[in-house]
């Protein structure tokens, strides 16, 4: 294939400039299902135009399923005037065939708003609604929260709706809010269910539960429709039904009256209806003014029965999940949630105002922010002990692909730096349980939680074993935890040193051997796509080898390092990018060597051989985020990333051939995993090869922007962001194998990235050199001790820099800061008032700033640096 020229078709403005915020209209509106829960709990999607969509709260993935009855409805009477009645909804988008009879859920007849537009700003979408016959606007804000390091907090399951009603009249407006549900409790099995009014525990509202079911089955679960707001009216029973006759008699009270026809205190499931718990709210609101009502829909599903099986149909044994330890069922959830709502509000509004008014390229973070909400999905679980663990991603029905898997949470940056305890209890079950003696990992973690995975049931796969020493090294310096760090280096080490076994017998830094990975199949003989890997691996051994007092196997790793990185820039770079030399005689550890080596063909097939491959330089990325250096010469890699760029990258896949599974079409911009620009394709090359994989290009893009080429970086994700535009895609469901596809959190990457950031706990330092903006520049970062926002100003010869605490408290030993003038001679510091002593240190990319012990920088608190 000949090479073409790669012209970037965007302008500056719009890869520098766009809005971290979109806003989406008109038929943008038909595939966006915002998800809204806590992490491991599963969770209720809003849909484009206000429905409540993907109810996926019963520990199971549930697209497409939705309660017949559940709505939010409007009636504002101005004063004088004639009550106006509407669907809290814009005018449906998407299909009107609906199954072909004019049936679609309950409600959907009932007159809508007029105009609807919907903002994604995650963890909160916001709808606007607007309707000149009524005296009202009305924002719905939905949420749940997300405090980074608060991994309890943001792990409730509830999703909390704030109405913000406006009167946009002359004369005052009483405004009355429905919000309706039938009892699902149970889910599939709804026979027994049951509904009853309460007001306790500082909020009211309707209790749907089943009790037909005992405690211990995976269909326990109760339902709770609730507000704090005290002008309420519940009813266990809104509509005795749901056919015509109840549909009609509820619409005519509910327009006159602003109140459903029945009003009881308790209801049950009939043969071939539910119970429709019913919540009334009722304000009146001045001209001008705006008045908040909040609406709670809490679940609680303590047990699970989620299998590691890819399909519904094999279950694992019940076991108790993360809800069953910290509440006792969904009206416990409410009123937790209801005590604690300012103060969770207030910190989840703060996370999302850092991170979306930086001074980062929008592009890049609605990418980071709209892909975290992947924790908030039924991508991830957490067991009762509150480790985390994750699928791959998820089918309309099931998990798909088990087990909080090596290699693809490989990419997946957003946990660790977010959450940092729940990504070290990942490496614990990786290699307390899925670990054999010799090293070998099984890169799937079964379930039930404490199951011991079999490797040879999933074998090691290289990226994903291999990757998972760097990963522990990064949970180290995230961290700073020692004696997490001593309990864990002994496997670590095991893990790294299997290499030694097959990948890479000779100990010459070079893996010749069979190497599975990412692509499931296997790579026979040396590659930079997993053998950067293994160096980043060595590497990061290295480190933690000498700060454990190991000198002997550091000097080890460092010299395997060091011949395997001058072999493969003497054998693998071919002047443009790193190849693969194909070696059918390659050391097999695994069964599956006659997938890939038929008789009578002289080369094992599924390689790629000459190919540019997207993801080759890999491991060089994960050095890059560790602060590890180069493991190839930096211009062998320059250069290597300029041709992925080049020959990978469509801005238009038009003549583009995708020959397994299509996840990006002609007119669309994609970054192809593998391409041959000159020559080469093998008979039978790696099935995934002509795909676009959203994950592997923010890898890429976080890559290029690290070497400088940020134009080329930022394009591969504004390319990839436009194809989720909500006309054909959900801009908050990145698939590959599977919704909510774990690999896309590599774009959390692009934030560390452009920021230039870097931390070791351990050493109390933390970093910035910005890629963008640097003499005005602000930025939200987070670590294992605290989170907030650090900002630069370069004026003339004077550089100031701050760190603001908004969470926890930031030991601080040195700032490495990158100032534009290189002339700094002299600096300052100062917090509280208070004048800090500190020296001023040149490093290889700027300048250090070291405080004479430890300056620790409190919520609310800020050190401030001045540079002359």
């Amino acid at each position: 294939m000949k090479a073409r020229n790669r012209t970037i078709p965007y302008s500056k403005r719009e890869l520098f400039e766009a809005p971290a915020v979109r806003r989406f209209s008109g038929r943008q509106l038909d595939e966006i299902a915002f998800p809204i829960g806590g992490i491991g709990t599963g969770c209720i999607s809003l849909g484009g135009w206000g429905q409540l969509r993907d109810w996926e709260i019963f520990n199971r993935p549930n697209k497409g399923y939705n309660p017949n009855v559940c709505f939010f409805a409007l009636h504002a009477r101005e004063a004088g005037r004639r009550p106006e009645a509407r669907l809290l909804r814009g005018r449906p988008q998407g299909s009107y065939v609906g199954d072909g009879h004019g049936r679609f859920d309950w409600a959907a007849g009932f007159p809508p708003m007029r105009t609807c537009t919907f903002t994604g700003r995650f963890p909160f979408a916001e709808l606007s609604l607007r309707d000149p016959r009524v005296p009202l606007s009305v924002c719905l804000e939905a949420f749940n929260p997300f405090i980074p390091l608060d991994d309890r907090n943001s792990s409730i399951p509830i999703a909390i709706f704030l109405f913000h009603l406006r009167n946009t009249a002359k004369r005052p407006v009483t405004a009355r809010l429905f919000a309706g549900l039938e009892n699902i409790a149970g889910h599939p099995d709804m026979r027994g269910g049951s509904n009853r009014t309460r007001r306790t525990g500082g909020v009211g509202g309707v209790m749907l539960e089943n009790r037909s079911h005992a405690p211990d089955s995976p269909r326990h679960s109760t339902l709770a429709l609730v507000s704090p707001h005290r002008d309420q009216a519940a009813t266990a029973g809104a509509v005795v039904g749901t056919g015509h006759g109840e549909k009609w008699a509820f619409w005519r009270s509910f327009e006159r009256t602003g109140l459903p026809p029945c009003r009881v205190q308790e209801a049950k499931n009939g043969e071939k209806n539910r119970a429709v718990g019913g919540l009334t709210l009722k304000t009146r609101i001045q001209p001008g003014a705006t008045a908040t009502l909040p609406v709670f829909i809490a679940w609680h599903s303590p047990v699970s029965d989620a299998g590691s099986a890819w399909r519904a149909d094999t279950d694992a044994q019940g076991w108790k999940t993360y809800v069953a330890a910290c509440f006792k069922d969904a009206w416990d959830v409410a009123a937790h949630t209801a005590r604690h709502l300012p103060e969770l509000e207030a910190k989840t509004r703060l996370f999302a105002k850092r991170l979306y008014t930086s001074s980062l390229p929008g592009v890049a973070v609605e990418a980071a922010g709209s892909q975290i909400s992947i924790l908030k999905s039924t991508t991830c679980l957490r067991f009762e002990d509150g480790g985390f663990w994750g699928w791959e991603g998820v089918s309309n029905k099931a998990g798909c692909c088990a087990g909080t898997c090596t290699h693809v949470w490989n990419y997946a940056q957003a946990l660790p730096y977010l959450f940092p305890a729940l990504a070290r209890s990942v490496r614990d079950q990786q290699y307390d349980l899925n670990m054999d003696e010799n090293g070998r990992m099984c890169f799937r973690q079964p379930l039930p939680p404490g199951s011991k995975g079999n490797p040879e049931d999933f074998y090691a796969a290289a990226d994903g074993q291999l990757g998972g020493v760097m990963r522990v090294y990064r949970e180290w310096l995230i961290s700073g935890n020692e004696a997490w760090l001593q309990k864990t280096w002994p496997k670590c080490k095991k893990a790294l040193e299997y290499a030694w076994l097959y990948w890479d017998a000779d100990k010459d830094g070079v893996m010749e051997g069979v190497q599975h990975n990412t692509f499931d199949n296997e790579f026979w003989g040396p590659n930079t796509m997993l053998s950067s890997v293994y160096l980043g691996a060595l590497r990061a051994g290295e480190e933690m080898a000498r700060h454990l007092g190991d000198e002997r196997s550091a000097d080890v790793y460092r010299r395997i390092f060091e011949s395997g990185r001058a072999w493969m820039d003497r054998n693998l770079f071919n002047g443009k990018w790193y190849r693969q030399i194909i070696n059918p005689n390659a050391n097999a550890h695994t069964d599956r060597k006659s997938n890939h080596l038929v008789e009578g063909e002289k080369i094992p097939r599924w390689q790629y051989g000459e190919g540019c491959l997207s993801d080759q330089l890999i491991g060089q990325w994960y050095a890059e985020m560790l602060q590890l250096g180069y493991l190839y010469e930096p211009a062998h890699v320059r250069r290597t990333l300029r041709s992925i760029f080049r020959h990978n990258w469509r801005a238009d896949l038009d003549d583009h051939a995708t020959l397994l599974r299509s996840y990006a079409f002609a007119g669309e911009a994609g970054l192809i995993v593998c391409t041959w620009p000159d020559g080469g394709e093998p008979p039978y090359p790696f099935w995934f090869s002509s795909e676009v994989w959203c994950g592997c290009e923010y890898q890429v893009a976080s890559h290029l922007i690290y070497e400088g080429f940020l134009e080329e970086g930022l394009a591969i994700v504004k390319g990839c962001r436009d194809r989720h535009d909500g006309t054909r895609r959900n801009p908050w469901d990145e698939f590959e194998c599977g919704h909510h596809y774990s690999r896309s959190m590599a774009s959390w990457a692009l934030l560390l990235a452009l920021a230039g950031f870097e931390y070791n706990a351990h050493e109390a330092r933390i970093g910035f050199a910005p890629r963008v903006s640097q003499k005005d520049f602000h930025v939200f970062f987070c670590a294992e001790a605290a989170w907030g926002v650090f900002r630069q100003n370069a004026a003339g010869a004077v550089f100031k820099a701050e760190i603001q605490v908004d969470h926890g408290a930031l030991p601080v030993k040195q700032l490495v800061l990158a100032p534009p003038a290189k002339d700094t001679k002299r600096a300052e510091a100062r917090s509280g008032g208070r004048k800090i002593p500190c020296r001023l240190k040149r490093t290889g990319k700027g300048v250090a700033v070291a405080f004479d012990g430890s300056v620790t920088i409190g919520a609310g608190k800020t050190l401030k640096v001045t540079l002359r």
